[in-house]
């Protein structure tokens, strides 16, 4: 008997443990009251828009493209829109740079006409980077084009002729601000607090006037959030959230703007996506093969061309410059993983491309016109991932095969979840028949086409879901 009291009590025990863990995990639930708004992802009209766009192009131009990354004879590695930071320019020194500021070469119809040609279904454009220089003109600062020998709103320009041209327009504003005398990088006092608050008054002033001015615009890309003196005013950042979303119904709003109550950023507290698509993905992707858990939510990528530049740097052989297989491949990538890719260019400070920017959207353009519909609408396909390149799916659920690495072999592997099946293969463009060969339970060789492409290709895969099995395979018994 008292054995088996010992193994009642020792049961008793083990479930209260048991109770006490699981009553534990439920308590971890932190309340928030400036945590994430949404409970998965948006599914109304407009995000799905942003979603099917897919493909955008960032625009970074300001003050810093006219000295290039070059500052009184010294050339400066880093990013080009920094330099005012590298080279320790006080703010009103910097900002005799609007004396030069007449770009005589810029044409928003001909920036307009070349995202087109590209496939982008949108652009940001910087409304306002870290420098303080805005490119429209901005009642609340002098620092604006109304300043300068141009006096045209540029950005205005821009607005009409990619919206003229079917692009949605994105605003990319910096809170951080450089010009501004009352803006601080953490709250350390009273007078700081008093300082900040004057500062998030103009930011909000400014974030109206742009909603006003320009009611077009689809999102609203964040930057410049990560300082203290954002993570211990997190309430602002969901008021910001929430002015917009009222001012413009639809409109996005990227994960950078956000902190929680707690000061955490784009994810909250309680580990949900703060904001409508995470935009934490610069210069990098998620693991094609590991990190899946991004298709639980909307995400962008950005990606620059040469590997560390944003805005005009005059010295491109200072870091390495991708080619535009490599462009496109990210751009596939990302798509895979359910996210949108924008491509950035830095225009010159007279307002121009540079040849290699114009040559890239010039090939990114000819792939698109012809293998577009598996980046288009497109998402993740939930197929293993292969070494030959990456899988998309359509709205109608047909899967595509977009090759990048030719199989010695010959043959493309593919396998499929279980209770899907390959049907047909066929070549995007030429409609070419290709060869399937089912060689295990759910794995295929799905051949090359007969003539290399000689260039990223596009197979369409008709598959079948619910098949049942034909028990042709056996387990191996281990």
């Amino acid at each position: 008997m008292k054995g088996t009291k010992r193994i009642i009590t020792l049961f008793a025990l083990l479930t209260a443990i048991s109770f006490s863990s699981s009553a534990q995990e439920t308590k971890k639930e932190i309340p928030l009251k400036y945590g994430a708004t949404n409970e998965g992802k948006r599914q109304d009209p407009a995000m799905q828009k942003f979603r099917d766009n897919r493909l955008g192009v960032f625009i970074h131009w300001g003050l810093y493209a006219i000295p290039g990354g070059e500052w009184n004879g010294k050339v400066y590695n880093g990013a080009a829109e920094w330099l005012k930071s590298w080279a320790k320019v006080p703010s009103d020194e910097w900002m005799q740079l609007m004396d030069q500021w007449n770009p005589t070469r810029f044409d928003a119809k001909k920036w307009a006409k070349t995202a087109k040609e590209m496939g982008a279904k949108y652009v940001k454009i910087t409304t306002k980077h870290h420098e303080g220089f805005c490119l429209w003109p901005s009642k609340y600062t002098s620092y604006t084009v109304a300043n300068t020998p141009c006096k045209r709103d540029l950005l205005g320009e821009m607005v009409k002729a990619y919206n003229d041209e079917g692009i949605d327009v994105h605003f990319y504003f910096s809170v951080m601000d450089w010009s501004h005398p009352d803006y601080r990088y953490s709250i350390k006092s009273a007078a700081d607090s008093i300082a900040f608050s004057r500062f998030l008054t103009f930011t909000d002033n400014q974030l109206k006037e742009l909603a006003t001015r320009y009611p077009t615009v689809k999102d609203f890309w964040f930057d410049g959030t990560w300082d203290a003196s954002i993570k211990q005013n997190g309430w602002w950042t969901a008021h910001v959230e929430q002015m917009l979303k009222e001012m413009l119904p639809g409109v996005t709003i990227n994960s950078h703007l956000r902190a929680d109550d707690n000061g955490k950023r784009h994810f909250d507290s309680n580990g949900r996506l703060m904001g409508d698509y995470e935009s934490g993905y610069e210069r990098r992707l998620p693991d094609p093969v590991k990190d899946l858990k991004v298709t639980q939510w909307d995400w962008e990528a950005c990606m620059t061309i040469p590997e560390n530049q944003w805005g005009y740097h005059k010295d491109w052989s200072l870091s390495y410059v991708k080619t535009p297989i490599e462009v496109i491949d990210r751009i596939v990538h990302a798509v895979s993983m359910g996210g949108n890719m924008v491509v950035n260019f830095g225009p010159k400070g007279d307002g121009d491309f540079r040849p290699e920017e114009k040559e890239l959207a010039t090939a990114i353009g000819k792939w698109m016109e012809r293998y577009g519909e598996a980046v288009y609408a497109c998402d993740y396909a939930g197929f293993e991932k292969q070494d030959w390149g990456y899988y998309t799916r359509g709205k109608n659920g047909e899967v595509y095969m977009i090759v990048f690495n030719q199989p010695y072999s010959k043959q493309l592997i593919v396998k499929t979840p279980k209770g899907v099946s390959v049907e047909k293969a066929s070549l995007m463009g030429t409609k070419e028949n290709i060869k399937v060969v089912e060689t295990a339970r759910n794995e295929y060789n799905v051949s090359v086409p007969k003539k290399n492409p000689s260039e990223p290709y596009v197979i369409r895969l008709q598959i079948q879901t619910n098949k049942g099995s034909k028990g042709s395979y056996r387990d191996a018994l281990t």
